[in-house]
């Protein structure tokens, strides 16, 4: 049975309400391009384009944003081939890292190669599945750990937190949630998500502010309570090209930008989003 194709995302967005500062990051993308095998298992194919079009189109989304950093994230389009992520990490130069897709059974020196490669984590994802298991991670934590890769985990905060959050502090790596931990908003504050706040608070994880768009479509007060535990472990991402909506509608990246900058006003904080926060767990030099 032949896979539907997704969109495009608009060429132009709407312009940011503020200038980022210096050297911003955004911290969730993902390069796709069909001059690359695509993964047998996948929902869908990506719009068109050759690696070197959507390069391109990657460049003016940056420009566009403000921001000069970027952290490309693998797409399980791709399955368990990293090859068109590190790819577009290498051309797009030492400002840019790659968080790349792992299996439970992978080997040190895989670890090692990817990590040489521009990798700085491998993803988890509860959501849209993926090759990785949790267990399988705990395995290979030490690891990661060796070579300086962390875990960038996609689940939702009101199934999987209260489960996961006690085992979180002990890891030998740290974890990332994606996109707020993808919350329920019809269910209000869960334990769960107060489980990852106070993970925040403690120091023990980080999360990203990126794709509200799929989950919460009033996100401030969310942005807000996340920013609140603790400024110093969130971070921003676009999640361009916005692929797997799932029947969300198509989102403008600037107008996502700009429901950030509308809950989180102050410029300290802004500057650990954008800047700081990214820097320190990317390894960017400052």
């Amino acid at each position: 049975m032949d896979k539907p194709t997704a969109i495009a995302p608009p060429v132009q967005i709407t312009p940011p309400s503020a200038t980022l500062p210096v050297n911003a990051c955004d911290a969730h993308v993902h390069l796709i391009g069909d001059d690359f095998a695509l993964w047998d298992g996948r929902i869908e194919n990506p719009p068109p384009g050759t690696i070197d079009t959507w390069l391109d189109r990657y460049r003016a989304h940056l420009a566009a944003l403000g921001c000069s950093r970027g952290v490309i994230v693998h797409s399980i389009l791709y399955g368990g081939d990293n090859s068109i992520t590190l790819e577009a990490t290498r051309r797009m130069g030492d400002q840019f890292r790659a968080v790349c897709l792992i299996s439970d059974n992978a080997t040190e020196a895989e670890i090692a190669a990817l990590a040489g490669k521009g990798c700085k984590a491998v993803r988890l994802n509860y959501v849209h599945g993926g090759l990785l298991s949790w267990d399988g991670m705990k395995r290979l934590a030490p690891k990661l750990a060796d070579h300086g890769l962390h875990v960038e985990m996609l689940a939702h905060s009101h199934l999987h937190l209260e489960e996961l959050a006690p085992q979180v502090p002990h890891l030998p790596v740290q974890v990332v949630f994606d996109h707020c931990a993808w919350p329920d908003p019809k269910l209000g504050v869960t334990d769960g998500h107060k489980a990852l706040e106070r993970l925040l608070a403690d120091g023990h994880a980080w999360t990203k502010l990126s794709a509200t768009y799929r989950h919460t479509p009033e996100p401030q007060d969310l942005i807000r309570r996340l920013a609140k535990a603790n400024p110093d472990r969130i971070l921003w991402g676009s999640d361009w090209p916005h692929l797997m909506l799932n029947g969300v509608l198509m989102p403008d990246a600037g107008q996502q930008l700009n429901l950030v900058l509308d809950a989180i006003p102050d410029d300290t904080t802004r500057q650990k989003l954008f800047t700081d926060n990214p820097a320190r767990l990317y390894g960017f030099a400052s």
